[in-house]
């Protein structure tokens, strides 16, 4: 419309001796009424725009927001993840080593254990044994003594 406009002045009859000219009224009149006619639904459609414009950017944003929040808790737990995967050997290790020497101390302690329960039995035994000598010796004595009295 604003071409047919410049056309329509350019097109126009200059007055002679003057820069003015004479364009035709109802012509000019016409395409403003339409130009007119067209503003309201473009600056509508304008302003429909730049408010999509703002929905469009906050939704942006917030999906920027949201995935640099994303980023960051992945980037941290890839992080814990690689620092707990260095240190698992070194943590497997102490802990074998430690399981290693409490399992030693056990050992030793099961060991003393069962050594004084062995030498507490071989004492009851030796006395069971002298015990027995005795009873045995007593009845080859009273053997013996039996074997005296018949003679």
């Amino acid at each position: 419309m604003l071409d047919r406009l410049v056309q329509l002045v350019e097109d126009a009859r200059t007055l002679p001796m003057s820069s003015s000219a004479v364009v035709h009224r109802g012509e000019v009149l016409e395409v403003l009424a339409q130009v007119r006619a067209l503003l309201p639904s473009a600056l509508a459609a304008a302003d429909s725009l730049l408010d999509d414009r703002e929905q469009v950017l906050e939704q942006g944003r917030a999906e920027v927001e949201r995935l640099r929040e994303e980023a960051l808790a992945e980037r941290a737990r890839l992080v814990e993840q690689t620092c707990a995967h260095r240190q698992a050997p070194a943590e497997a290790l102490r802990v074998l080593g430690a399981a290693r020497a409490e399992a030693e101390v056990m050992r030793a302690e099961v060991e003393d254990y069962v050594d004084a329960k062995l030498a507490n039995f071989e004492v009851v035994l030796g006395k069971t044994l002298a015990a027995v000598e005795r009873g045995r010796a007593r009845l080859s004595g009273q053997t013996e003594h039996d074997d005296l009295r018949e003679e």
